[in-house]
């Protein structure tokens, strides 16, 4: 526990937990929070919640919210707990495989923790094609995610449904969304509770495993349930120029992957892509891209809550698995696009920078704040000069460069891009200090 001058108050060992605990989650209040904990007792997994006060001690004993009998050798992370914007509403789900099935079983809780509704459905699955992912709450309690299916079992997806269940209701709805005759990979999907909408959005290419042509974007309207006509802005070549790292302006987006989704109060939103690319180094070259992301088993999703602003940010999960040589990891430019409410394109605009490390990614990319009525953009700029680079923009694509952030204190790294917003105007940053973590506050 640290004070206001970051400086250590307590230590608190929360010695309740047992040995072989996991996936824990905190929800946070003013004053209190509920952690949700996962721990595995022979063959038995079990869901767990506890309330903490604002220093981390115990106001309640652990409450067993579900359990599950798993094989020995199955997957034990199960169990997933969500929150709606303004945390009135807390979902507590698990999407656990059996043969060719997904069993889905879902915790509805209020804000302190009664239980509001239970379902539990099934889900027809098949691991080369199908995709479920984007999985939220939104503040009135309906349970929200993505489907995507692909026409074979790589590249692109040309099928893509909206699937709610609705508070207090046991039936899942499925609403099946128009991409014509085009592609798509890792749709985005955002909840837009100010203007009662869903935000859908991802790249898209006219054939499987093509290049990226624009962006698609559609919005479900949640007063009159009904999806948009979907559009796809097309990314001109004045753009990919500005965006390319590298190489040929055709392939300029291609290593390009949607961050965010930002919604504007009058309808409107703004897209965040980054540029990202792995390399093998030594031997032989096997460079990442974005069909082997797609299709990688391993690969998935998840997403933290930010307050004060509701960005869900996917952290990248791209490992190298049962591989000697060293990776090399690139993070390069910023993509920001504007769209009114409609879908349609009012501008874009690039952030340069030019980042890459060996063996771990913590120092790279970026982190997204909002205050001061805009959006503000930090990452390294210069790792040995331990220099934060500030650039922010308005919702007229106005770019601006600040003052860069700089460390009193010699021999600290930042990891952006783990970056907490706690306040209005206020950051937390890990940083990493002669191998031991630490962490920095930002009065903006």
């Amino acid at each position: 526990v640290l004070d206001n001058s970051m400086q250590e108050v307590e230590t608190v060992f929360l010695d309740f937990l047992p040995e072989k605990t996991f996936n824990v989650d905190f929800i946070a209040y003013p004053n209190h929070a509920f952690m949700v904990y996962q721990y595995q007792k022979k063959n038995i997994l079990y869901c767990m919640v506890v309330k903490l006060d604002a220093i981390g001690k115990k106001l309640t004993e652990p409450v067993q919210i579900d359990s599950t009998q798993i094989p020995f050798y199955a997957d034990n992370k199960i169990y997933t707990t969500i929150a709606s914007e303004n945390k009135e509403k807390i979902e507590i789900f698990k999407l656990h495989k059996k043969n060719d099935n997904y069993t889905l079983a879902t915790n509805l809780f209020d804000k302190d923790f009664k239980r509001i509704h239970q379902n539990r459905q099934q889900l027809s699955y098949d691991e080369r094609r199908d995709t479920y992912t984007n999985f939220l709450v939104d503040n009135e309690g309906n349970f929200v995610f993505t489907k995507e299916t692909k026409e074979g079992n790589r590249g692109g997806s040309n099928k893509l449904s909206l699937i709610q269940l609705k508070n207090r209701e046991d039936t899942l709805t499925f609403l099946p969304i128009n991409l014509s005759t085009n592609y798509i990979d890792n749709v985005i999907l955002k909840i837009d509770n100010l203007n009662n909408r869903y935000l859908f959005t991802s790249f898209y290419y006219k054939k499987n495993r093509g290049n990226i042509e624009g962006v698609f974007s559609t919005v479900y309207n949640k007063v009159e349930h009904k999806i948009s006509t979907p559009t796809f802005s097309v990314i001109d070549d004045s753009i990919r120029n500005a965006a390319k790292s590298n190489g040929q302006i055709r392939l300029a987006l291609n290593d390009f992957f949607i961050q965010q989704i930002v919604s504007k109060k009058d309808g409107g939103y703004i897209v965040v892509s980054e540029d990202f690319s792995t390399q093998n180094t030594g031997g032989n070259n096997f460079p990442f891209n974005r069909w082997d992301y797609f299709n990688n088993p391993y690969n998935f999703n998840s997403y933290y809550y930010n307050p004060y602003g509701g960005f869900n940010r996917p952290f990248n999960n791209f490992n190298n698995f049962n591989n000697l040589q060293r990776v090399r990891y690139y993070y390069s430019n910023i993509l920001i696009m504007s769209f009114n409410k409609t879908g349609i394109q009012e501008w874009s605009r690039v952030i340069q920078k030019d980042q890459y490390d060996d063996e771990t990614d913590n120092f790279l990319s970026y982190v997204l704040a909002p205050f001061n009525g805009e959006l503000h953009f930090l990452f390294n700029s210069d790792r040995k000069n331990q220099l934060i680079a500030d650039h922010s923009i308005n919702v007229n694509g106005d770019v601006k460069r600040n003052p860069t952030l700089k460390s009193r204190e010699k021999g600290h790294q930042f990891m952006p891009r783990l970056t907490k917003q706690v306040g209005a105007k206020q950051l937390i940053i890990p940083c990493d200090y002669r191998g031991f973590i630490c962490f920095a506050k930002v009065d903006v």
